[in-house]
């Protein structure tokens, strides 16, 4: 899909003022696309400010050196994020997944965009600049750069390396081709480095989260013949072994190490009660659409939906919908 790239340039040169926004539970693509899409506005005199409905989360904090993700309420107000001249959403397009932030984008008067790489979609009531094909949201926004005249610089390169590396799985999921390498050799050539990267990821662990993980793992389970793989964490686990639901990020990825396995979910006790679902899947089998049917999304190979408790129960809805589609 070719995004209009002059008419989301033409609503940038327009504004001046901007607010930021990205997905709850966010992640790498989400942060770092925010921190690198503000960096690039900045660089074009815009005043920018990025804010989410909930605090970056501890594991990839490394990649907001200087804490400019504000959160809403507790760092700014509703009515000061609401009076600017644009609001970017970034990486989503779901009213569900912008917690707080929902509220921003339905009481401002600014002018609201989103940047996207995600099939599903709500009306926010605003201009989509989206590529579902495309890999990850930082990809698309190196292309922003490209079409705005500017430069890469290294802080926008360390947060979209990454952005891209988490979401393709460090560059093994089907989603990667050519465009996608050649984003990274021109990220690493503006100062990403891939090594550091990866060690703040993933070898800088917390004793709670090797412990969750290894809980998550010996506790796994299988249907279908093998070929469906699930787990769950509930709020007792998080509780025993020190951690929080953040610490459960690319465990899902595991289950599909496991030999004969097609299709993964894992789901979590959330505090509030509510059970987050994440789908997985390395063969014809559409998650997205089994996500769709609880009012959810995300792609074919990786989607997400949250439901209501009790765990048990949504465990079964699941379950059953996921045996539907793989039979």
């Amino acid at each position: 899909m070719t995004i209009n790239w002059p008419r989301f340039a033409e609503i940038v040169n327009a504004g001046k003022r901007f607010v930021l926004t990205s997905h709850m539970r966010s992640d790498c693509d989400a942060v770092g696309s925010e921190l690198a899409m503000a960096a690039i506005l900045e660089s074009l005199g815009k005043e920018v400010t990025i804010v989410n409905g909930e605090a970056v989360p501890s594991h990839i904090a490394f990649i907001d050196p200087e804490q400019k993700v504000k959160v809403l309420d507790d760092d700014i107000d509703l009515a000061t994020c609401a009076a600017v001249d644009v609001v970017m959403v970034l990486d989503t397009s779901a009213w569900v997944q912008l917690g707080p932030m929902a509220e921003v984008l339905r009481q401002t008067s600014a002018t609201k965009i989103v940047v996207d790489h995600h099939v599903s979609q709500d009306d926010l009531g605003a201009e989509c600049f989206k590529d579902p094909p495309a890999e990850a949201t930082g990809r698309l926004v190196i292309e922003a750069a490209d079409a705005l005249g500017v430069a890469l610089t290294r802080t926008m390169a360390t947060p979209l390396f990454a952005a891209i590396a988490t979401d393709t799985g460090w560059f093994r999921f089907p989603s990667v081709d050519e465009t996608t390498f050649a984003a990274a050799k021109r990220l690493v050539a503006s100062g990403a480095r891939p090594h550091e990267i990866f060690a703040q990821l993933y070898e800088r662990n917390s004793l709670e989260r090797l412990r969750l993980r290894g809980r998550i793992l010996e506790n796994m389970e299988s249907a279908c013949e093998g070929r469906l793989v699930f787990g769950q964490v509930t709020r007792a686990d998080f509780e025993s072994t020190g951690s929080q639901p953040t610490d459960t990020e690319d465990v899902i990825n595991r289950f599909l190490t496991v030999s004969g396995s097609q299709v993964a979910v894992l789901m979590l006790e959330l505090p509030s009660g509510k059970i987050k679902v994440s789908l997985r899947s390395q063969d014809e089998t559409d998650v997205r659409q089994v996500a769709e049917q609880f009012g959810g999304g995300g792609h074919r190979a990786a989607s997400g939906v949250t439901l209501a408790g009790p765990l048990s129960k949504a465990k079964e809805q699941i379950l059953d919908a996921l045996r539907s589609a793989m039979s």
